[in-house]
């Protein structure tokens, strides 16, 4: 892959294949959940806010269906915000995904924040794959701790992240 030129994020797109990989990854829950200790609320596939931007409370029920078009609105409340932070930076399509799907779970503001966009916004691409697995931590555990039964799916993602995205450099 390293011959191949990355694109402008403009002319990028959340992938079928990746919304796909993350309603299987969020596993549907119909009934609010919060799916690690000190968590959100959370609903369909990982959704935290409704359209409206109210939070997801406990309790709060969803359909299939709905749940599909909630995740669809919040990814691409999340990609509009995404591609503002990064001006002029080119990627691969697959580190399009990845990125997108990290700013999925973490949110438009953590990603703003993220040492991820500090090292694309340079160019530094390996640098910025490396940084997902700085983000191990939820509800506040250590999510990297082996043996970890809090939040152990928190880390496997992001190792997932990682190693998709060094395979894409």
């Amino acid at each position: 892959m390293a011959n191949r030129m990355r694109v402008g994020i403009a002319g990028l797109a959340v992938s079928l294949s990746m919304f796909s990989a993350l309603v299987y990854k969020e596993h549907y829950t119909e009934t609010a959940v919060i799916p690690t200790k000190n968590d959100r609320p959370t609903v369909g596939f990982g959704s935290t806010f409704w359209e409206d931007g109210r939070p997801v409370r406990l309790g709060d029920k969803i359909t299939p269906v709905r749940a599909v078009q909630l995740a669809t609105a919040h990814i691409t409340k999340e990609e509009t915000a995404f591609r503002a932070t990064l001006p002029g930076v080119e990627m691969h399509p697959e580190e399009y995904n990845i990125y997108m799907d990290w700013a999925y779970q973490y949110g438009a503001g953590a990603w703003r924040a993220s040492s991820m966009r500090r090292h694309l916004l340079a160019r530094n691409y390996r640098i910025a794959c490396h940084s997902l697995l700085l983000y191990n931590k939820s509800g506040g555990f250590d999510c990297s701790i082996p043996g970890n039964r809090v939040c152990a799916g928190v880390w496997t993602r992001q190792k997932e992240r990682h190693a998709a995205c060094l395979a894409a450099q």
